[in-house]
């Protein structure tokens, strides 16, 4: 179903806590694909549905992922990232921003919104921002969805959230 104000899709059932994260598989750049949750399984890990390289606010959370990387990978998450975008825009968008963390490219919306919940902007076709905090199991510690440009997951949050996490299960 559309919404003829704002051509959203209407999401699927979105994944809470403790649900499991589906299987997708992401189309990387140089004909590599990456299945999740497999890929991050035994860390943490984020996923990051992001609206495409034309968008600001997507760039600006990339950057950020890409420059906690590093304390991220103390916490042990691993972090990807995928759009709608085709291939080409992918590998620029990478290399522009130096991500080194794996980007997917060509994600069929509709498919990855009804795997997960995700908005689905229609005209033109692409996914809003989602953000899933994965544990080590596969399973859903924290889902972000967005309607739109704002409201998105945070590398300062996602690293805060594993630390009080590891903290209160030691205890």
């Amino acid at each position: 179903m559309t919404d003829s104000v704002n051509g959203k899709a209407a999401p699927a059932s979105l994944l809470h806590p403790g649900d499991a994260f589906p299987a997708l598989t992401l189309s990387l750049p140089g004909g590599d694909e990456l299945r999740l949750p497999d890929a991050l399984a035994g860390g943490f890990g984020v996923v990051l549905f992001y609206r495409g390289s034309w968008c600001p606010y997507c760039n600006a959370q990339l950057r950020a992922f890409q420059r906690s990387l590093d304390k991220l990978a103390e916490l042990d998450v691993k972090v990807v990232a995928v759009s709608v975008d085709d291939e080409a825009t992918t590998k620029e968008l990478v290399a522009k921003h130096g991500l080194t963390f794996p980007v997917g490219h060509s994600a069929d919306a509709a498919a990855f919104a009804a795997a997960t919940g995700a908005f689905v902007h229609t005209d033109p076709v692409y996914l809003d921002s989602t953000g899933f905090v994965l544990g080590p199991d596969g399973r859903v510690i924290v889902s972000v969805y967005s309607s739109g440009a704002i409201g998105r997951l945070v590398p300062e949050d996602v690293a805060g959230m594993i630390r009080y996490i590891r903290e209160h299960a030691a205890g």
